[in-house]
């Protein structure tokens, strides 16, 4: 990107594994190996294996990495997990299409009718499970049926996990200055002003997950930052 004179791409936490991985190189160092774990991510529920391409496709093809091909079987793809959420999601069971096979596996009847969506929110039901009730005319791809599957069933767990990622997003969105002067900062505890000093973090995101850095030192550091007023070190300082 630098040698085409463009703005640089970063992957974010949310965004992928890699992301993660690189964010705590930089904020924590390579003291202790177990910080390279994909268990370190805190938003494991996105970051999932099946919904890669549906993270990453976009990205790849702006940065011309994805050929238009491969890209349009991707829009493919999406549109028919789309499409087939909607329709699960408009579509109602009644008790008497389902009860009979409900108790043949010894679950709970239904004493009301459902939309399709919640049926198969159900632990004992799989989207093979409801296409015995509503089929499709022409079936679709494992690939689609699974990421359709995955997004309705933990769709609250998904969406809390949005909202966290929002929430980090506007702590983002807080950029640092360059070579801005921590020791110019009243308040900030010694260890956090060496660790900012050290590892010069690029957003108070970044800054709120270094080791040491305390979330009094980021409120601080929130407000001066915002003050613009803001002291630097000279070049090569």
């Amino acid at each position: 990107m630098r040698a085409q004179d463009k703005p640089g791409f970063t992957l974010r936490r949310s965004d992928a594994y890699i992301g993660v991985m690189i964010d705590d190189l930089v904020t924590k160092g390579t003291n202790e190996p177990y910080r390279l774990l994909t268990s370190r991510a805190e938003y494991r529920l996105i970051l999932r294996h099946d919904n890669a391409d549906l993270r990453l496709t976009e990205m790849g093809h702006e940065l011309g990495l994805i050929s238009d091909a491969r890209y349009a079987k991707f829009q493919e793809k999406k549109a028919a997990i789309e499409e087939e959420i909607k329709r699960l999601e408009t579509t109602r069971l009644k008790p008497s299409q389902v009860n009979d096979w409900l108790a043949s596996i010894n679950a709970a009847p239904l004493k009301d009718g459902v939309l399709a969506s919640d049926f198969l929110r159900r632990p004992e039901v799989s989207y093979d499970d409801l296409m015995q009730f509503i089929p499709r005319e022409i079936p679709l791809d494992h690939y689609v049926t699974e990421e359709v599957e995955i997004s309705l069933k933990y769709a609250g767990y998904i969406e809390k996990e949005k909202q966290s990622i929002a929430k980090l997003e506007r702590m983002e969105a807080k950029k640092i200055p360059d070579r801005i002067d921590y020791s110019a900062i009243n308040g900030l505890a010694t260890e956090a002003r060496q660790k900012l000093t050290k590892i010069q973090p690029q957003t108070l995101a970044q800054a709120s997950r270094i080791s040491g850095v305390n979330p009094a030192d980021v409120a601080i550091l929130s407000v001066y930052v915002e003050q613009g007023r803001i002291a630097k070190v000279a070049p090569g300082a």
